[in-house]
């Protein structure tokens, strides 16, 4: 049984559609290798931040983007926050949203 990618709320999947086209791109590309390789998926393409979260790294011409993200039972990976990033660091306030909707969704 494969993965499917589903997204907290409609704000997270709009905020991905509004993104660059190359970064856009390189998401949908990264997208399916997770869904085929699940949380056997790593660097360069995702990285665990720990309790949990993980993060897509799409990057175009135009930019990085960073999609949080989680596994839940049933084979579930919920985007939690996505973003393109202004700086070289991950933003706290971005990465705080995140933690924040994961304990959201554990809690249910």
């Amino acid at each position: 049984m494969a993965y499917r990618i589903e997204y907290f709320n409609s704000q997270v999947k709009k905020s991905i559609e509004k993104w660059p086209v190359g970064v856009l791109a390189d998401f949908a590309r990264i997208a399916e290798l997770l869904l085929d390789f699940g949380p056997d998926l790593r660097m360069p393409h995702s990285r665990s931040l720990g309790r949990g979260l993980f993060e897509l790294r799409p990057r175009g011409r135009e930019g990085i983007g960073r999609a949080f993200y989680c596994y839940l039972k049933g084979r579930r990976i919920i985007v939690l926050h996505a973003f393109i990033k202004k700086t070289h660091a991950t933003p706290t306030r971005d990465l705080k949203i995140a933690r924040r909707r994961l304990k959201e969704i554990e809690d249910d």
